[in-house]
């Protein structure tokens, strides 16, 4: 058990936090399979074993439109989604729900799914006490919010079931044509507004979902891999961002 003496409410001194491992990957907004092939190279790449890790942890919008409801859904994405339900029989894998995967326990029962109301997540990084999140719970706006909730109402989804390729051909010709890669004017101050809903205590905070790849103070935003095409490594104790091309061939 975390203690911490001067605030009993903290997230560390109520949950015994899993501790992320030397060699973990941090993989975040892939967008598969509409923005480039890197995450399925990345799969097939620990299917065969040619790269391994200890842990995986993905942290929202690996797929750019995936919800566990129905079947359509997968066929777009249908060798990514039966390669992880393959490795997560063997190895750990934490998936942090993004605002385009979301209501996956039903695809993933082997992996440790947080939707995004069970976000962010505390761990341990070495000695450090960490938050993990996809990014897109704090600083988003009632419009959001609201949004968030109706879009993650995964029973409600399923009685659409009978229009669901009407429903999701428009969507996914949109999501083809987004472009989704952009410096982020003003991040800095958006970083210090999400890091007013976080605990002082915790020392890092590592959240996917603005494309950034920049580490701002404790604040760790993961690169995306389908913009910078990189991925992040758990080395001595920090992430460091590696290209997936140094990782396998």
């Amino acid at each position: 058990m975390i203690k911490n003496e001067d605030n009993p409410n903290s997230p560390f001194s109520i949950l015994h936090s899993p501790f992320i491992k030397e060699g973990a990957l941090f993989v975040a907004d892939a967008h598969y399979p509409h923005h480039g092939d890197e995450f399925l190279r990345l799969l097939r790449a620990l299917d065969s074993e040619e790269l391994t890790a200890p842990q995986l942890f993905l942290m929202g919008d690996i797929f750019d439109l995936l919800f566990g409801c129905g079947e359509y859904i997968v066929s777009f994405s249908r060798e990514a989604v039966e390669i992880l339900q393959r490795i997560s029989q063997r190895m750990e894998i934490h998936y942090f729900e993004g605002n385009h995967d979301f209501c996956l326990g039903r695809f993933f029962p082997q992996m440790t799914v947080y939707p995004r109301g069970k976000q962010p997540v505390a761990m341990r990084l070495g000695e450090s006490k960490v938050m993990l999140s996809h990014g897109d719970r704090y600083d988003v706006g009632l419009g959001y919010e609201l949004y968030s909730f109706l879009l993650r109402q995964c029973r409600a989804m399923c009685l659409l079931l009978p229009w669901e390729k009407r429903l999701i051909d428009p969507r996914i010709r949109a999501l083809r044509k987004k472009k989704i890669c952009r410096d982020f004017k003003g991040f800095g101050r958006k970083v210090d507004r999400i890091l007013s809903h976080y605990p002082p205590e915790a020392e890092w905070v590592i959240e996917g979902h603005f494309h950034q790849g920049k580490i701002l103070g404790r604040y760790v935003s993961l690169p995306s891999l389908a913009c910078q095409k990189e991925l992040g490594v758990v080395r001595k104790g920090r992430i460091e961002f590696v290209p997936l091309d140094a990782m396998i061939d």
